[in-house]
């Protein structure tokens, strides 16, 4: 009787640990190889959706430090460039789900590029967005490309915050900043309470 219960046991426990190297492996694999794939095919899928569902887009005129015919919220109405980590995204005008996932998502709260103030983007962690973010250095161009002109960015400060130090990314109207943010740490699986913060000043080129 007793050495049936303990066979049973081992029997349990090396079941176990089969079903837990299994996971294991399947997770590796799926973190180092099938991640990059399946973000690539819902990126691709994501560019089909928009396309199909285009926002009609308006022509913005800036008149000195203030934009008329602000963009539609939703459409696209820039390209960020960074050259040095090979980043060349479209920017959309406001943050949500939908527009995450098509490119960059410019919080609507805060100010648009010659308008002198802080200027909030966010954008995925994925392979195909802003996964090379914390390579930027210090000194690195950003480029905002916009349908009413053209504004460059030298980055001047990086840090990493939580979601909730919202203070970390302020809207001011002093001074043109430009503030790019992600997910932290960049290989993060599911929700992240920390971001990646990239801090950049106007220059005029």
């Amino acid at each position: 009787m007793k050495k049936s219960i303990v066979k049973i046991i081992k029997a349990t426990i090396i079941s176990c640990i089969v079903a837990f190297l299994f996971i294991f492996v399947i997770c590796f694999t799926f973190q180092k190889v099938g991640k990059e794939k399946i973000d690539m095919a819902i990126y691709l899928l994501n560019i089909i959706t928009v396309n199909e569902n285009e926002v009609q887009e308006v022509s913005p005129v800036l008149q000195g430090n203030t934009l008329a015919n602000y963009p539609t919220y939703g459409s696209k109405y820039a390209t960020l460039k960074i050259d040095s980590i090979g980043v060349e995204l479209p920017v959309y005008y406001g943050a949500n789900y939908t527009i995450l996932k098509s490119g960059i998502a410019h919080d609507d709260t805060s100010f648009f590029p010659g308008e002198g103030g802080s200027i909030i983007l966010a954008g995925h962690n994925f392979k195909t967005f802003l996964a090379d973010l914390p390579k930027a250095e210090i000194g690195d161009k950003i480029v905002l490309d916009t349908n009413y002109g053209t504004f460059n960015y030298e980055i001047y400060g990086t840090k990493i915050v939580k979601e909730t130090e919202i203070d970390e990314v302020p809207i001011q109207n002093e001074k043109e900043i430009l503030m790019i943010y992600t997910c932290w740490p960049i290989n993060n699986i599911g929700h992240a309470s920390e971001r990646y913060v990239v801090y950049a000043n106007k220059i005029e080129e």
